[in-house]
């Protein structure tokens, strides 16, 4: 789309409180294209960036990020930059505890203002919820408890999903989890995003022990 070749920008002020984002791509040629104008906007304005990447791909991501024009070594050694493996949050223990990494991503936000940082710019690649471990068919249920967690702090929560890899059901439930959407490179209020007290009620009567995080129905 040519949208996708426009950088993108997010006033994380005119989000309103809850800045959990959802951004779909067709492939990270996409996902790097649309992104990384708001990664390098964080970087000038001295907001922190928190990324959690596919480990395989750790060493690519950093390339692109020096493609344009950020210091990475530099921003990594100052702590304005931290790049972790899926295992480092979600995967963490070789499973997916919705409960303990709740936790964790909260306790990510809330260690921002005592690095010094006014804002943290967090971006998850999500396709650690097709890794084939225990838990990962939690995954919509936690994106919709990221609600309650987001809208307590100033920060901007992206979260990324390929949609060459992920199917049609799980892609839709994941819009609904998210107030704000970014498509074809074009940033928008969400207006099929439901009250997370809501989609809770909704997951928990359509669960089921035969459904996987990429196969949600």
């Amino acid at each position: 789309m040519e949208a996708s070749d426009k950088s993108l920008q997010i006033p994380p002020n005119a989000l309103g409180d809850n800045r959990h984002i959802c951004a779909f791509f067709n492939g990270m040629d996409e996902h790097y294209r649309v992104l990384n104008s708001f990664i390098k906007e964080g970087f000038e304005q001295g907001d922190r960036a928190f990324h959690l990447v596919d480990p395989e791909r750790r060493e690519e991501h950093l390339r692109r990020l020096a493609d344009t024009g950020i210091d990475v070594e530099e921003a990594i050694e100052s702590g304005q930059l931290e790049v972790h493996p899926w295992q480092d949050g979600p995967l963490h223990g070789a499973r997916f505890d919705q409960d303990e990494w709740l936790e964790g991503f909260e306790h990510v936000l809330q260690s921002g203002p005592a690095a010094g940082y006014t804002q943290t710019r967090f971006l998850a690649q999500m396709e650690w919820a097709l890794v084939d471990l225990p838990g990962v068919d939690d995954l919509i249920e936690f994106e919709t408890r990221v609600n309650y967690v987001v809208p307590k702090y100033d920060d901007a929560v992206i979260c990324a999903y390929d949609m060459s890899r992920f199917d049609a059901s799980t892609v839709i439930y994941a819009l609904r989890t998210h107030p704000v959407v970014i498509i074809g490179g074009l940033v928008q209020e969400n207006p099929f995003y439901v009250d997370p007290d809501q989609l809770l009620v909704e997951l928990r009567e359509r669960r089921s022990p035969h459904v996987g995080a990429g196969s949600l129905h």
